[in-house]
């Protein structure tokens, strides 16, 4: 028997060694003594673990973070459109390290006359420009933005010495801060508000000239602490305009008088609902609270429009309170209709609400709310229970930014009421993005100025989730004909094109944002995407959801770095996924895998040339082998065949009888047809290899090989096949499930792609 077991392997032997041996041949060897693997670990990139930050990736036995505390009375002048405030922070230094001084951030000074921001782009003299264009570069001052600082006190209303670097204000203390020590300091400042329709900017007002009304949306307004932590100590990187914000977390106590006839709302609990709200309002609240499926209006359109015909001298009072929140922001106006609605999150009702000028209608009434408490539930599945008492979407022009309960969303009807899908489908994605980043930056607190991705490519991977479920569970908000919600970014097939486009014009992710390439691909699209691949192509959903919520659970209310998400992802799922962060993280490479070559073979118990020299190598007899031939070689002649090899190969038949029962060798089948596919790899990013197989019987098989099939040649690798049906097809990559950039090489037999001329004339015939 053992002889027959040696005689067998044999066959596999000869078979397994034709088929890898233009592998080897190919391999190419490592350069020097540098290991450019793709299956390398991340040592060199990571830092190493520490007492502050475990290598699993969780908050370490030492993690600490700061606090800032806020107390704020605000003042909002309509008829100027200017914020005036004063502020007291107090300061919880909870790291080891003794801090002679304080960092406060000043990001209204982005806008100052004198800002440098502007200095930073490249610019010429174009053929041509608008007339506010031109107006606005060559002929005006500018606006008179940046904070102007009054004054700068200890809580004993001593000056304390401060330094202003651009959008940085450094205040001295006059002690240092010992490890577990307070220190108050207060800080009086106002400054112009912009108008962010026409001058852009993250927060404004915008103005309507047909009733003399503003509507602002108010946030970056306030003078904060900047994060110090076991990472960089303080942040020092200034804003420049696009990478967004690094903060503590803390509690704020918020006065905000406005004209008594302003709508309000903003981060944090309404502590005098009673005072501001008339008994209309309170009734409809209170209706609110209990309505689960329909937003009921607190303020109508009918009462707003009656608002808008005059302006009340009066003022009135909003106070605010928010515990454990990161930021603050807040919108106002006598032009927002409201609505609120009640969703149920975990154990908890959570108020979905909404805020919206009568431009807004009817889009905004019918769906902006049902989108807020679609993505509460969506994000809360995901990660954890959304944890704060309500979130709110406010509509503003051209905007998409968001705050802790609150952001505002662009998406406006015509001026008779109709929108395209276009229109309506923008307006549901940037209120589930906007909402969603309560989740992704607000409570799992990355720092957006370093690692953009962090929070914009996080919250667009389950942003996409968040629209499937949307379409699901509201399918009358889908088009005639649409069966699922259409997003633009997620889907792997819509990455394919900037991946694959110019290298001198791509960055990799993990590029500080303000030095990107093609931001929105860069720091939304690629990341997004490449947590789709990896949730549905790489992992597994079970899989990944469960790492995912590992790591939305360990940092919530936390501050994390890249390496901490990289490390839970492996931690909670048992994955080396190295590979896979090197090259969809820190490379520009891109996915293109094909078909290079397929070769068909057929078996036969007559010893051919190649079968012959094995067996006489290693002093075997040629009569106790299988032999593999491939149709059209110099070998392939006529008689070679077997149609039944068992009945021709005795020593195979006898092996099969005394290795196997009966009830096995009852399912066994000799397969007809063998195969060697070789697959190539002519793009730099490692991925699984996804084949479908389809049969002459129109039958088909998917087969996805790991990732690790590359690990020991990064350029091609074969696979011996044996069926007991012909192959008439191969697809890689059949559901364009890998990003790959190039699909013309994706099938045997090789599919004549259509050119785009020929696309588009005969698209003219028709």
């Amino acid at each position: 028997m053992n002889n027959l077991k040696y005689y067998f392997l044999l066959a596999l032997f000869v078979t397994a060694g034709a088929f890898a041996q233009q592998n080897q041949e190919k391999r190419e060897p490592q350069q020097g003594h540098t290991n450019e693997n793709k299956f390398k670990q991340l040592y060199e990139e990571f830092s190493t673990p520490n007492r502050y930050r475990a290598a699993s990736g969780a908050p370490g036995s030492a993690y600490y973070q700061q606090q800032a505390d806020y107390k704020m009375d605000l003042e909002l002048d309509d008829e100027k459109a200017r914020l005036s405030g004063y502020e007291t922070i107090t300061y919880t230094n909870n790291s080891p390290d003794v801090l002679k001084y304080l960092w406060v951030q000043l990001d209204q000074n982005v806008r100052a006359r004198d800002s440098k921001s502007p200095l930073i782009e490249g610019s010429g003299v174009r053929p041509a420009a608008q007339v506010s264009s031109f107006a606005n570069d060559y002929m005006s001052e500018g606006f008179d933005g940046g904070f102007k600082i009054e004054a700068v006190k200890d809580e004993n209303g001593n000056p304390l010495q401060h330094m202003i670097n651009r959008t940085m204000m450094r205040v001295e203390m006059p002690k240092p801060l010992a490890a577990g020590g307070q220190f108050s300091f207060s800080i009086k400042w106002w400054y112009n508000i912009n108008d962010h329709v026409n001058g852009r900017g993250r927060s404004g007002y915008e103005y309507f000239a047909e009733d003399d009304n503003r509507a602002y949306v108010i946030a970056q307004f306030y003078p904060r602490m900047a994060v110090y932590n076991d990472v960089e100590g303080w942040q020092n990187s200034q804003f420049w305009g696009r990478d967004e914000f690094a903060l503590p977390f803390g509690n704020f106590e918020v006065n905000i008088t406005v004209p008594a006839d302003h709508i309000l709302d903003g981060t944090g609990k309404l502590m005098n609902r009673k005072e501001v709200f008339s008994k209309d309002m309170m009734k409809r609240y209170e209706e609110a609270k209990k309505s689960y499926d329909k937003p009921v209006v607190i303020v109508t359109q009918a009462e707003v429009e009656k608002l808008e015909k005059s302006k009340s001298k009066d003022k009135k009072t909003w106070k605010l309170y928010a515990e454990n929140v990161r930021d603050f922001g807040f919108a106002t106006s006598r032009r927002f209709i409201w609505d609120m609605m009640a969703v149920k999150i975990g154990d908890k009702d959570v108020m979905a609400v909404s805020m919206y000028p009568k431009e807004g209608n009817p889009l905004w009434e019918q769906w902006s709310t049902k989108a807020v408490a679609s993505t509460l539930k969506s994000y809360s599945r995901m990660t954890f229970d959304y944890p704060y008492h309500k979130a709110i979407s406010v509509h503003a022009k051209n905007q998409g930014m968001e705050y802790p309960m609150i952001c505002w969303n662009y998406g406006r009807p015509d001026k008779d009421g109709k929108y395209s899908d276009r229109v309506k489908f923008g307006m549901m994605s940037v209120i589930i993005h906007e909402v969603g980043h309560n989740f992704f930056p607000m409570i799992v607190n990355s720092d957006e100025r370093q690692w953009t991705w962090m929070d914009e490519g996080l919250n667009t991977f389950v942003q996409y989730v968040a629209e499937q479920d949307f379409g699901k569970w509201y399918p009358d908000a889908l088009s005639p004909g649409q069966s699922t919600y259409p997003s633009r970014r997620g889907p792997a097939a819509n990455i394919t094109r900037y991946m694959g486009g110019d290298q001198n014009y791509i960055a990799p992710i993990m590029t500080k944002g303000l030095n990107t390439y093609q931001f929105g691909n860069n720091a939304y699209g690629k990341p997004g995407t490449a947590l789709n691949i990896l949730r549905e192509t790489v992992m597994g959903e079970e899989l990944f959801d469960y790492a995912f919520r590992e790591y939305s659970n360990r940092w919530m209310f936390k501050h994390p770095t890249p390496e901490d998400f990289f490390r839970t992802m492996e931690d909670a799922s048992a994955m080396d996924l190295d590979w896979f962060w090197r090259g969809w993280f820190y490379t520009t490479d891109y996915v293109d895998i094909g078909v290079k070559e397929v070769k068909k073979y057929y078996v036969t118990a007559t010893p051919n040339k190649e079968g012959t020299a094995m067996a006489n190598r290693f002093g075997m007899d040629t009569k106790d082998g299988v032999y593999f031939v491939e149709e059209g070689s110099e070998e392939d002649k006529p008689g070679m065949k077997d149609e039944d090899i068992m009945e021709k190969s005795k020593t195979l038949k006898q092996y099969v009888m005394d290795n196997f029962t009966p009830a096995e060798r009852a399912t066994m089948k000799a397969p007809k047809y063998f195969y060697s596919v070789s697959f190539e790899k002519p793009g730099g990013l490692v991925m699984p290899i996804i084949v479908e197989y389809t049969y002459k019987d129109g039958t088909s098989k998917t087969e996805t090989y790991p990732a690790q099939i590359w690990r020991l040649n990064d350029k091609e690798v074969s696979k011996s096949i044996a069926s007991d049906k012909e192959i008439v097809k191969i697809t890689v990559d059949p559901n364009l499930e890998t990003a790959d950039v190039d699909t013309s090489n994706n099938s045997w037999p090789q599919e004549t792609q259509e050119s785009d001329f020929d696309k588009f004339k005969n698209k003219t015939k028709d």
